[in-house]
C-alpha cells in the first residue's frame, strides 16, 4: 500500500527566511504522528504545505497520491482538518454551521454523519442551538473537530487541536482521536505538549529550526537518547541534556562549555537555594532613590534589622550622654 503521505527535500522560505529545510517524511496508513516541538519551530507550515495552503518553495509534497495544490472536492472529502484558530462563523448557531459543512461534504462524501451524532460524540449536543459567539474559545474548538469528524475521514489533520481545552473534554477529544485509528484512519497532530504526544502517537517527529531532529516511535527514541536524557523547550530552542558518555543526535549544536564527567549545567531558575543566599532583605540593603546604597562587609551577610536597631538605639544613648555632659554646670 502506497504511503497517505509523502515529501521528498521539502522546502518552504518566507521571502529570504527559511522556515522548512530539507524534510523527507512519510507516513503510512494507520500511524498516529505527532510533530513535535516548541513555538516557530515550523509545525504549522509544514501542515499548511501538506495541505496545499503554501505552495513548497522547492521539493515534492504527495498526500493520499494526490498533489494537494491540485485536488479536487473527491480529495477533500477523504479529510478533516482542525486548525490552530476556530473557523465558524462567530453569528451562526452550532446547527447551523454544521449543517452548512455537511452539505458540503455530501457533495462528494459518500456518507456523513448527522450534525446530533456528531454533537453527542464530542458531548456539546445542549449546545445545538446556541450562537458560536456565545460558546468558550475550547467549545468553539471542539465544534472544529466535530465538522473535522463528520465524513469519517481517512486523514485527520490536527494542529494543537487540544489547546484551550478543560481535562475532560481533552480525554474526550482523545478518546475520539484514537476511534478513529481503529477505524484504520490516518493521524498527524502537532502539539508541544509532551505527555500528549506519548499517549497518542505511535511515531513521535521532533522538530526544530525547520528541521527533523528525530523520528521514531516513543520506545526506539527512548533506547535511542538513553535513559538519562531530558527534552526541554527553551524559548525557540530544542535542547537535551544527556549523560557525558553518551551524547545523543539532539545535543550537536549545544552551547554547553561544561567540561566531560562534570553535572549538566542547571539554568539558574531551577537551581536549588541554599538557605544563605535565600535570605531577607536587610536593613543594609534599603535606601530610598536618589541616597547611596550601603555596601556589605565582603564575605558578610550583613546585620539584621534587629542588630540594626540596637545600634542606633546605642548611637541615641552615646549621644545624649555627650551632651549632658558638655551642659554647663
Amino acid at each position: 500500500m502506497a504511503p497517505v503521505i509523502t515529501t521528498e527535500n521539502l522546502e518552504f522560505s518566507y521571502g529570504d527566511t527559511p522556515v522548512l529545510r530539507g524534510i523527507d517524511l512519510s507516513v503510512e496508513a494507520g500511524e498516529v504522528v505527532c510533530l513535535l516541538g516548541p513555538n516557530g519551530v515550523g509545525k504549522t507550515t509544514l501542515v499548511e504545505n501538506l495541505l496545499g495552503s503554501l505552495a513548497p518553495t522547492s521539493g515534492r509534497v504527495r498526500v493520499l497520491g494526490t498533489d494537494p495544490r491540485r485536488a479536487g472536492a473527491d480529495f477533500w472529502a477523504r479529510i478533516g482538518l482542525v486548525q490552530q484558530s476556530w473557523t465558524d462563523h462567530a453569528k451562526w448557531r452550532v446547527r447551523d454551521q454544521l449543517e452548512w459543512i455537511r452539505s458540503v461534504q455530501l457533495t462528494a462524501a459518500s456518507r456523513v454523519s448527522s450534525v446530533d451524532e456528531v454533537l453527542d460524540a464530542v458531548g456539546l449536543s445542549e449546545k445545538a442551538d446556541s450562537r458560536l459567539s456565545r460558546l468558550s474559545g475550547g467549545q468553539r474548538r471542539t465544534i472544529d473537530f466535530a465538522a473535522a469528524l463528520m465524513a469519517a475521514p481517512e486523514l485527520l489533520v490536527l494542529d494543537e487541536p487540544t489547546t484551550g481545552l478543560d481535562p475532560v473534554s481533552k480525554a474526550r477529544l482523545h478518546d475520539l482521536i484514537l476511534a478513529r485509528v481503529d477505524d484504520d484512519a490516518t493521524i498527524v497532530m502537532t502539539t508541544h505538549d509532551l505527555a500528549e504526544a506519548e499517549h497518542l502517537a505511535s511515531r513521535v517527529l521532533i522538530m526544530n529550526e525547520g528541521r527533523i531532529l528525530a523520528d521514531g516511535t516513543v520506545t526506539a527514541l527512548r533506547e535511542r537518547l538513553d535513559r538519562g536524557a531530558e527534552i526541554t523547550w527553551v524559548r525557540t530552542a530544542l535542547t537535551t541534556s544527556t549523560p557525558p558518555t553518551a551524547p545523543s543526535a539532539l545535543s550537536r549544536g549545544s552551547t554547553s562549555t561544561s567540561s566531560p564527567g562534570s553535572p549538566s549545567p542547571v539554568p539558574p531558575w531551577r537551581r536549588p537555594t541554599s538557605p544563605s543566599s535565600a535570605r531577607r532583605p536587610t536593613h543594609e540593603h534599603s535606601h530610598l532613590p536618589g541616597s547611596p546604597a550601603r555596601s556589605l562587609p565582603t564575605g558578610g551577610h550583613g546585620p539584621s534589622i534587629k542588630s540594626c536597631r540596637d545600634e542606633r538605639r546605642a548611637a541615641g544613648i552615646r549621644e545624649r550622654h555627650r551632651d549632658r555632659r558638655q551642659e554647663p554646670r
